[in-house]
């Protein structure tokens, strides 16, 4: 059982059919927790069957409300009355052939309504932010690096990286917003940056975004695995961050949430391991031909390809395990542990 948070009134959790979401939920709900839950459509089973079965512990509560981050009217309606607001609503895919409107527009226009809302409600206590990594990464980093929260993705573009500038100009929204207000009338804010997330989807929604990559090796997509490093952290691990962070850490507070990394390799012969009945590419694809097939993929480029692969790139997270008491599942522990729903479920 977790302990309880004794925070008083309700937490409003924005996009909670999601992966990250849906988690942050659970945990609440464990805790005793007052929740209230958005979602894009209430009707939709795949956003809501899921948190309906969730375990209520004493004094907790789920209400679950319809909630459009373009309609500024549900926002408010949402964040009425709420003593504190967990932001995970965002678009999670990573490429499309209009990004502004797919990727970009719903983070920046929904976090500008998010803020306007706390603004206008006036009883929002504590605000936690859901940003990534991609918020933190440069276009252009050099093997070896080590980043922290110091660094912004400023060279960010629509053309080649929508989604770090969807994420860097959300994040820019809320501290721009909040050096607005009075020390005295602003919630206490903390953003919390994941990297690629792994660990029970609960939800065949969950299977996108950061599990798009898995099921890529799951249904043999690719006729090889590319030579490529993948930043990981365990989703549990995630919602506990922000959890955690509504009442720990430092106001103002970036924090990293990356446990470690996995060479795409690794992960494919680790898979084949614990699931020897299932077929999986584990050849790793040369350097040369990794660019070629980067030059026909449809949501790859060569740009992209040149900038990652066989490349690593390392996440400085010591900020979250010091003021934030935060413990990683290890990596492979959180790729295998994602497995058991998909294939319970058969959503390969």
């Amino acid at each position: 059982m977790r302990e309880p948070l004794g925070l008083l009134m309700v937490t409003v959790v924005t996009g909670a059919s999601g992966y990250i979401g849906s988690h942050i939920v659970a945990n609440l709900l464990a805790r005793g927790q007052a929740v209230r839950a958005t979602v894009r459509d209430v009707s939709d089973p795949e956003r809501v069957d899921h948190l309906k079965n969730f375990e209520i512990a004493e004094g907790g509560s789920l209400e679950i409300v319809e909630m459009d981050l373009f309609d500024e009217a549900a926002v408010d309606a949402a964040i009425e009355g709420c003593s504190d607001v967990i932001h995970t609503a965002a678009s999670v895919i990573v490429r499309s052939k209009n990004p502004q409107k797919k990727i970009v527009d719903p983070s920046v226009i929904g976090t500008k309504n998010v803020v306007s809302a706390i603004e206008k409600a006036g009883c929002v206590e504590r605000f936690v932010h859901t940003s990534s990594t991609a918020a933190i990464r440069p276009m252009n980093w050099y093997d070896g690096q080590t980043l922290t929260t110091d660094t912004w993705a400023d060279d960010a573009t629509v053309e080649e990286n929508p989604y770090g500038l969807a994420k860097a100009s959300a994040e820019r929204i809320v501290r721009d917003w909040y050096s607005t207000q009075s020390i005295e009338s602003r919630p206490r804010l903390v953003t919390i940056h994941p990297c690629m997330v792994f660990g029970p989807p609960m939800s065949p929604r969950h299977l996108r975004g950061s599990l798009a990559l898995l099921m890529t090796m799951i249904r043999r997509d690719i006729p090889m695995v590319l030579p490529m490093q993948v930043s990981i952290v365990d989703v549990r691990d995630v919602a506990e961050a922000h959890v955690r962070a509504l009442t720990q850490g430092e106001d103002e507070g970036r924090y990293l949430v990356v446990a470690g990394d996995m060479m795409m390799g690794e992960m494919a012969k680790s898979l084949k391991k614990k699931y020897p009945e299932r077929k999986w590419r584990t050849g790793v694809a040369p350097y040369w031909i990794s660019l070629v097939a980067a030059f026909f993929h449809p949501k790859i480029d060569v740009s992209w390809a040149k900038r990652h692969l066989k490349k690593k790139l390392y996440w400085d997270a010591s900020p979250a395990e010091r003021e934030l008491g935060m413990n990683w599942t290890n990596p492979e522990t959180s790729l295998l542990d994602t497995m058991p729903p998909i294939l319970e479920h058969d959503w390969v």
